[in-house]
């Protein structure tokens, strides 16, 4: 083999193995994977996420047993993870509202009920057992505030995973109405709100806060506790009490005032959770009434409480 020959096959056998090392080494750094094939097989399966259209609510209730019946396309609309009611509320709702109003008081024998929906991908922020139940009773103070009767009004949460927010996080009504007629004969439900309310009585709601606390968490059975009072309220007209107590730390007169403060403060989260202002009465008993001996820091700490029910 001449020096030429060999000169040649020695350039091509530099690009044969150049390529090869190229292919596997400076594709593999680019695609971080063994091959660039790889990669592109994994862009192929990238799925794109499918965007859903917001689901839109009527305001629609209608008695079956009579001659009412409203039906518009606006609604009371939340956030995602919200129970307050997004402003503002359309006058078509609000011209809705009274006529409802006027058919209630006209028929007192008549409820109105709310369901509120929620998703099982929100975050229930409220005192209530579900998203769905504080936004019911959103709406039932907005009802109440003009001028539908609270003991005519009933409401339900129920999960319903087919409502879909807008791309900015929107529910447009995740409602829905239904008009019952009361039986006068049939007691059952007035006795079994009647055995709730008596059961909040005899075993009061009773919070205990830190120093600086800003926030109440509470338990599923706390936040059923809370359900049953708004319902006595509304349904039977009593108030809800807070009174908040201390440990013996300091002076009696300070502390008097000290468990007002917190007595308030808790009045504050029931406001804010729906209960109307106006349905409840604060207190302090200061340092008076001790459940657990002042002498330890466990018994100070479980005299230092809030306890909640109603009257």
């Amino acid at each position: 083999m001449s020096k030429k020959t060999s000169y040649l096959l020695g350039i091509i056998l530099t690009i044969i193995l150049g390529t090869i090392l190229y292919y596997f080494l400076c594709c593999s750094i680019c695609c971080g994977k063994e091959s660039c094939e790889y990669k592109k097989d994994e862009i192929k399966s990238v799925v794109t996420p499918e965007i859903k259209d917001a689901t839109r609510n009527a305001f629609m209730v209608e008695d079956a047993n009579g001659d009412f019946n409203i039906k518009m396309n606006d609604n009371f609309n939340f956030k995602t993870s919200n129970f307050s009611i997004l402003d503002p509320v359309s006058e078509n709702v609000e011209k809705g509202v009274l006529k409802l109003k006027d058919y209630l008081i006209a028929n007192p024998s008549k409820d109105i009920e709310i369901t509120g929906l929620y998703k099982s991908d929100e975050v229930n922020n409220s005192a209530y057992p579900n998203l769905g139940l504080a936004r019911a009773n959103s709406v039932k103070n907005y009802l109440v505030l003009h001028g539908v009767p609270s003991k005519q009004i009933d409401t339900f949460g129920k999960l319903n995973d087919d409502i879909n927010p807008n791309e900015s996080g929107t529910l447009f009504g995740p409602l829905k109405f239904g008009m019952l007629t009361l039986d006068a004969s049939d007691t059952s439900m007035l006795e079994a709100l009647e055995k709730a309310c008596q059961e909040v009585r005899d075993n009061p709601l009773v919070l205990h806060f830190k120093t600086g606390q800003a926030a109440i968490n509470l338990t599923p059975e706390q936040r059923k506790k809370i359900a049953d009072m708004s319902h006595c309220v509304d349904k039977l007209g009593v108030k809800v009490q807070v009174v908040g107590h201390t440990d013996n730390t300091g002076d009696a007169t300070n502390n008097l005032a000290l468990g007002l403060k917190r007595a308030d403060f808790a009045k504050g989260y029931l406001t804010k959770n729906g209960i109307l202002e106006g349905n409840i009465e604060t207190s302090s008993k200061g340092q008076t009434e001790p459940i657990a001996d002042n002498a330890t820091d466990e018994g100070k700490a479980e005299n230092r409480r809030t306890v909640i029910t109603i009257n």
